[in-house]
């Protein structure tokens, strides 16, 4: 969705007031759909021009909440590639499920969190 600019289309994944943290790249916290969009418009042509995400481990919490852990891909312009963790808290909204808070966490050193 994002890849193409369909940022409306974010609402099918995230809360209105989803957490995005990007902290470990650079870009601190995102609070909001809103926020999210801007960050990528000032990115520009900066962004991956695609994003995959594989090996998804959902866990159950007590209150309800399922904390997700997967994997992604960032494919740049260029060809370059980048992977990251995703750390997602989803929770069952009156839509559906949505991510209410991710933490990116650039995976650069093999073998360690």
């Amino acid at each position: 969705m994002t890849d193409r600019g369909d940022f409306a289309g974010q609402a099918a994944l995230f809360t209105q007031d989803v957490v995005y943290d990007v902290s470990a790249l650079g870009g601190g916290r995102l609070v909001g759909l809103a926020t999210i969009r801007e960050a990528a418009l000032t990115l520009g042509d900066a962004n991956p021009v695609a994003h995959h995400v594989t090996n998804i481990v959902l866990r159950e919490t007590a209150d309800g909440r399922v904390h997700a852990v997967s994997k992604g891909l960032g494919v740049m312009a260029d060809g370059s590639t980048g992977s990251v963790t995703y750390e997602d808290t989803v929770e069952r909204t009156p839509a559906g499920w949505r991510i209410t808070h991710r933490v990116v966490r650039p995976r650069r050193t093999p073998l360690r969190d």
